[in-house]
């Protein structure tokens, strides 16, 4: 345990104390957003962020000293272990450095030396090493190792040599030393194959050279993709002659004979055929992990924002999933998210029936009130916004957003929306996804795996389980931070919250079928499979918003009720936290949220963000030219910059030079998914491609 907290002290800033509180708490069942949320006195006030990152450093930990302890076992059976290797062992903190320890003990199979070493030419190799004797000397005792497996002096010395090599490659300093010249100094180079197409999206890689410490994460993913297509070929350069002008200085001995020569060799036929080859695959290891934990990062913040999106209240939406031959479907929902019903207009091509589309439009208008349109943007999203448009231009006023519609198809077509709309056509339930996920962003994405949502990047070509992981937690922090309505809750949605299962989801619904609603949260622990510690994580998180009691649709959590009533009968503007905690024997961070729930009843985090924006007409390509200013919503954010929808069929881009006065490291510090940016100025028109360069006016 004392090593576990020593190595998580070193990775994270939290102190040992606190970090030795959190162990405690995981071990007892404890999840992280109520950690995060209701522990803050035993965490010094760490959020879901950081915890999410210490969980990160606490699962690397784990797996470096389960193999630690693996290797201690490994050599004491073998007999190889010393109390200087078993403190080299104990002290090392990363996996790799670890690794380089054990190596030159592993077991070597079909390898040059261990032929050699089987043949029995270890002390041969030993006697080269000390360089003291000369060549004539050498061949003398070479003769004594000739065998039916050996024929003659010059294979004895041969074999020494690639024990030598080996020796050399395996060596822990010598591997780590190399490793960060690597880092520090070595060029990733590509080139282009007989597969190459110069027009397609690597052609930027045709011939390009970059230092390995500065290659960006989307850049390397981009350049192994046309790795792996066979359209590139991909190396790591590095000044091979100055690391043998060392080998020479350093490693040849000072008194070194005539073997000088012969040692050299074999240290530089361990360099060229087995350590740089072995360290470059460790480096592109590391470029990997390095480059798929960034764009995962950034999926994660992506998702993060998409979900806190703003909910639209208090309208009645028409969802309209675009098509052309098919039509556009439509789906209106009610001011509580209720199906309402369906239909289909022909606007666009083939039929372009305006006349008829007007037509459905007035009457499902005139029927139930619509107040807002979400339009899907995928195929036909342009021509029917110019529908919608042209409507406007003749008096039917139906103000539209866009909305990313990735994802409905696979919804639409899930188990899960054959249950919610068993009587509907999957086209229908995908017009009502669209106009949900206006309605409310988190409660309808949760249903359908992030990784269709089209958020971020190189989304097939990282670590699928550190992806699935960082996307599940993301959710599962951010629908805790929001909190969820315990009676209007679906399944998928309840099962994201702290302590709750899909199953346990599951039972709340029937329970709230047979006792008609949750009066109280208390009447959770009735729930099958709900027992005290379940009850514990989840109910701060839950929400009655039809009770009376302010506590009930807030997140106060239930342990703190008594406290919490104590604080309603004062004047909550001037009580003093840090006194009112002192006298009560009660956390000041407890007290400061429970204060802050109080003087918000019900509050939503999501409330705080600007609101969807609407629009009547309509954004032409042929109208615009370089200078135009338009306004857009941010789409979807990248390492390299973001994707804006202005109103054309594509979105235009946003490089992250263009977004900022001052250079930035990241276009997530100054956009987010969904913002609404009022000036945009077009910097480039691309006409064949329909493709714009956009900037943000500073």
């Amino acid at each position: 345990m004392q090593e576990l907290l020593s190595l998580l002290e070193n990775k994270t800033p939290l102190s040992k104390k606190h970090i030795a509180n959190i162990l405690d708490l995981l071990e007892e069942g404890s999840t992280i957003p109520f950690i995060a949320r209701y522990r803050k006195e035993l965490t010094g006030g760490a959020d879901d962020t950081l915890l999410r990152d210490f969980e990160l450093e606490y699962n690397k930990a784990k797996k470096l000293l389960e193999r630690k302890e693996e290797i201690i076992s490994i050599l004491e059976d073998r007999k190889h272990l010393t109390p200087q290797l078993l403190e080299e062992i104990k002290a090392t903190q990363e996996l790799r450095s670890l690794e380089n320890i054990y190596r030159p003990f592993k077991e070597q199979r079909n390898s040059r030396a261990s032929l050699a070493i089987a043949q029995g030419l270890t002390p041969l190799a030993n006697l080269i090493a000390q360089a003291k004797i000369d060549n004539k000397e050498l061949l003398l005792r070479a003769k004594k190792f000739i065998h039916k497996e050996i024929k003659n002096e010059e294979e004895a010395i041969k074999g020494a040599q690639d024990i030598l090599a080996q020796r050399y490659a395996e060596n822990p300093r010598e591997r780590e030393v190399l490793h960060q010249t690597l880092w520090q100094h070595a060029l990733l180079q590509t080139k282009a194959t007989k597969h190459f197409d110069p027009k397609g999206v690597y052609k930027n890689f045709e011939e390009h050279t970059e230092k390995v410490a500065n290659i960006p994460s989307y850049r390397y993913l981009a350049i192994m993709r046309g790795a792996k297509e066979k359209q590139l070929s991909v190396s790591l350069k590095i000044d091979t002659q100055r690391i043998l002008e060392n080998i020479r200085r350093y490693k040849i001995p000072r008194h070194a004979s005539e073997l000088a020569q012969l040692l050299f060799e074999a240290y530089q036929d361990g360099l060229k055929r087995l350590l740089l080859p072995s360290l470059e695959r460790e480096i592109h290891a590391e470029l990997k992990e390095r480059s798929d934990l960034g764009a995962i990062e950034v999926f994660g913040k992506n998702l993060s924002q998409l979900l806190l999106t703003p909910p639209v209240e208090k309208r009645v939406i028409l969802g309209v999933d675009p098509a052309f031959r098919t039509g556009c479907k439509l789906a209106i929902i009610d001011q509580n998210g209720e199906f309402l019903q369906s239909g289909v207009i022909y606007p666009n091509a083939p039929k372009n029936d305006y006349a008829g589309a007007k037509k459905v439009l007035q009457d499902l208008l005139q029927k139930y009130k619509i107040d807002a349109v979400a339009i899907g943007n995928a195929t036909a999203s342009r021509e029917t916004i110019e529908f919608f448009a042209k409507l406007s231009e003749d008096g039917i006023k139906l103000p539209y957003t866009v909305v990313s519609e990735a994802g409905a198809s696979v919804y639409s077509a899930s188990e899960l929306a054959a249950k919610e709309y068993p009587q509907l056509d999957v086209t229908i339930r995908g017009a009502i996804s669209i106009a949900q996920r206006l309605r409310d962003p988190m409660a309808t994405l949760v249903k359908i795996d992030p990784k269709s949502l089209g958020i971020g990047q190189y989304q097939h070509d990282v670590d699928q389980k550190l992806l699935a992981k960082k996307l599940a937690d993301t959710t599962v922090d951010i629908v805790n931070r929001v909190g969820v309505s315990l009676n209007s809750a679906s399944a998928s949605l309840l099962s994201f919250v702290a302590g709750l299962s899909p199953k346990i989801a599951q039972n709340i619904l029937e329970h709230k079928e047979k006792i008609g609603s949750f009066k109280h949260k208390a009447e959770l622990l009735k729930v099958k499979g709900i027992g005290a510690k379940t009850y514990e994580q989840a109910a701060g998180f839950l929400r009655i918003r039809e009770s009376e009691d302010l506590l009930e649709n807030s997140g106060v959590h239930p342990e703190s009720y008594a406290i919490a009533r104590k604080l309603q009968k004062l004047d909550l503007n001037t009580v003093d936290s840090k006194v009112f905690a002192q006298e009560h024997k009660i956390g000041e961070e407890t007290i400061a949220d429970i204060l802050k729930e109080l003087r918000k009843p019900g509050f939503d985090p999501r409330e705080e963000l600007p609101s969807i924006p609407f629009k009547e007409g309509v954004v032409d390509i042929s109208s615009l030219h370089e200078g135009s200013i338009v306004s857009g919503v941010v789409r979807n954010i990248t390492d390299f910059g973001a994707f804006v929808d202005i109103g054309l069929k594509n979105d235009g881009l946003i490089h992250i030079s263009k977004m900022a006065k001052k250079r930035i490291s990241h276009p997530l510090e100054v956009l987010s998914l969904n913002q609404f940016l009022p000036q945009i100025e077009v910097l480039e028109i691309d006409a064949n491609t329909q493709k714009i360069s956009l900037g943000v006016l500073l």
